[in-house]
């Protein structure tokens, strides 16, 4: 095992413990990263400029939306925060894994605490269970105290991120109304309202109908809001 220092007086290189400035090339599985770090998301660190990862749990995307009591609430930002007060003004040792588009797979601490585990067993995160089992019973205590993300209704971070991709994908393919006199978009929200979109109306263009799901076309306004559907406000 090998260790390496980051800190801000080296601009985002990093020395080995001699302090002999080293090659990113030279860190692998089983060598230690130490220095100050700052939070990117909710699983994710900056350290200098090296990006790390942490190993085996999964964090909300900064977008990502939550659903509290019927309502929207940015549980991804509040998920990176959890991990910024977890770091803020204490240096960081992460022990590397494995490497990820770039991306330094570690298991850290700060503080005197595992950050992974920390952010599964309050809530903040979730078990990363495609790569590892080792944060389940943490997902578990916090699921079943109710804690951060579990009290409200969420997608798991890499579904979300799942259909993300998918909905990107969708939009590049471009939609055919079923007739030219039938332009009108009946939307259904994740939340369950029908919303139509007329043309020339904000979201118009970037509103997909997916029919399979209940969603459809209309020909006037009239006949959407016979339907059910309301107008959208903008």
């Amino acid at each position: 095992m090998k260790l390496f220092l980051a800190s801000a007086a080296t601009l985002g290189m990093i020395t080995n413990s001699g302090g002999a400035i080293i090659s990113v090339s030279d860190i692998g599985a089983g060598d230690v990263l130490e220095g100050a770090v700052r939070a990117t998301d909710g699983d994710s660190l900056r350290m200098g400029d090296k990006r790390i990862r942490l190993f085996g749990i999964d964090a909300p995307e900064s977008a990502q939306k939550c659903q509290l009591e019927g309502e929207e609430w940015a549980c991804g930002r509040a998920s990176r925060m959890a991990l910024e007060r977890l770091t803020d003004g204490v240096r960081a040792t992460c022990q590397v894994r494995d490497m990820d588009r770039g991306r330094y797979v570690a298991t850290c601490f700060a503080g005197g605490v595992e950050l992974n585990d920390r952010m599964v067993r309050r809530g903040w995160a979730v078990a990363y269970t495609q790569y590892s089992l080792r944060y389940v019973p943490a997902e578990i205590e916090a699921r079943q105290a109710g804690l951060a993300l579990w009290r409200s209704e969420f997608e798991r971070p890499h579904e979300w991120r799942a259909r993300k991709r998918a909905e990107h994908a969708a939009a590049q393919t471009p939609q055919v109304p079923p007739s030219t006199d039938c332009l009108i978009k009946g939307n259904i929200s994740r939340s369950g309202n029908r919303i139509y979109h007329s043309p020339g109306q904000a979201d118009y263009a970037r509103t997909r109908i997916n029919e399979a799901q209940g969603e459809r076309w209309f020909c006037t306004p009239q006949a959407a809001e016979a339907a059910g559907w309301r107008a959208a406000l903008r």
